[in-house]
């Protein structure tokens, strides 16, 4: 496998402290805003959302999984970092430019959160950019950020909604009950909704050849998560009427074309890896028969069971193994075939080259396919 770069240790280096120091804050917070029976409470309500979510996207991400490790790690800046973040970004500012609850609400609080949140991904894109290979995954780990995000929030709304200490009134199971029904229940998406824009932005500034597209497609993906945030914030102060309004006339709207466009991201993956895997294969790079049990889902899942029944825990380990570095290098491929491979195009790809030859010879599929774009 390809060695680790000085950038990712980098990477994973700045995360890890941030993470930790966002954490501590973020514990510090929670400890302080309530009894320890109503966040007990509070963090399992605010937790229901979080596996459905997930799960979600990891449906999505199904091609090329991303590292569990990384996608944890969106998570953890998600629900730390970029909390903590807010928190002092908004505390410090506020000492300096006081500003109305309402203003705050609908401006300060959309720029700061999108910032701190798609912070992440650009820090992807400056240091792992090899783990981006286009706008699905930028979705995915928008997604993440946004349910760390969310998850940690949602804690401290639910306990302050039951001890009554925000503007819903006296506290108790039903200030409790409705403001889990409006946060987890009704708008659990939100966050990742928000920041799925700026996850776009990135996505589109991986594939672009341009230098201009590179640094205005993150800018306007972070601008419409802004806008998207703001006006979700304003419906809030319209009312329920107001509310459930923005819900059905945008927010709704707009959240089922997000989740049309990540289906069809992911149907276009399909193409263009038949394309850019029948091209390796006449490289002599693969076999070209193997190509249909690589990028039908449901036929790789076929070739595993064919695998796990002929060669147990090892046969099966092994077809995951090849599926998934004949996947990365259909990926690689692909960007270089559109002119923008990455700098350690020559090392990965001989890496991966190097492995799908090592464990090609182990593993056999049940029949031959023929590939259908």
């Amino acid at each position: 496998m390809v060695g680790r770069p000085r950038n990712s240790v980098a990477f994973t280096v700045v995360v890890t402290v941030l993470s930790v120091l966002g954490a501590l804050a973020m514990l510090l917070v929670i400890a302080l805003s309530g009894a320890p029976s109503s966040l007990a409470l509070a963090t399992v309500l605010a937790a229901l959302p979080v596996g459905p979510l997930v799960a979600v996207y990891l449906w999505l991400d199904r091609y090329e999984p991303e590292p569990k490790a990384l996608l944890a790690t969106g998570l953890a800046w998600g629900g730390f970092v970029a909390t903590a973040g807010t928190l002092v970004i908004s505390g410090v500012g506020g000492l300096f430019v006081p500003l109305s609850e309402t203003v705050s609400l609908t401006v300060a609080t959309p720029v700061v959160e999108e910032a701190t949140k798609g912070a992440f991904l650009l820090l992807l894109l400056w240091w792992r950019r090899h783990e981006l290979d286009g706008i699905l995954d930028g979705l995915v780990y928008a997604g993440m950020v946004g349910i760390g995000f969310a998850f940690v929030e949602n804690i401290l709304y639910l306990a302050a909604a039951y001890n009554g200490t925000d503007a819903t009134g006296p506290g108790g199971t039903s200030a409790l009950t409705a403001t889990f029904v409006l946060r987890c229940l009704v708008s659990p998406f939100a966050h990742p909704l928000f920041t799925s824009f700026i996850g776009i932005g990135v996505g589109i500034a991986v594939a672009s050849r341009r230098a201009g597209v590179r640094i205005m497609a993150p800018l306007c993906g972070y601008v419409l998560a802004v806008l998207a945030h703001a006006l979700w914030n304003v419906s809030t102060l319209g009312g329920l009427e107001g509310f459930v309004g923005v819900y059905l006339v945008l927010m709704a709207p707009a959240l089922i074309a997000i989740g049309i466009f990540a289906v069809l991201a992911r149907r276009s993956e399909r193409r263009l890896l038949l394309v850019s895997l029948d091209d390796a294969a006449k490289r002599g790079l693969l076999p070209a028969s193997d190509i249909p049990w690589l990028v039908d889902l449901g036929a790789r899942r076929e070739a595993r069971a064919y695998a796990k029944e002929r060669g147990g825990d090892a046969g099966v380990k092994a077809m995951r193994d090849y599926q998934q570095v004949a996947i990365e290098l259909g990926f690689l491929h692909h960007r270089y075939l559109r002119g923008t491979p990455p700098d350690d195009y020559p090392v990965r790809g001989a890496s991966y080259i190097t492995e799908i030859r090592a464990v090609r010879p182990s593993i056999s599929f049940p029949r031959q396919l023929v590939p259908t774009r």
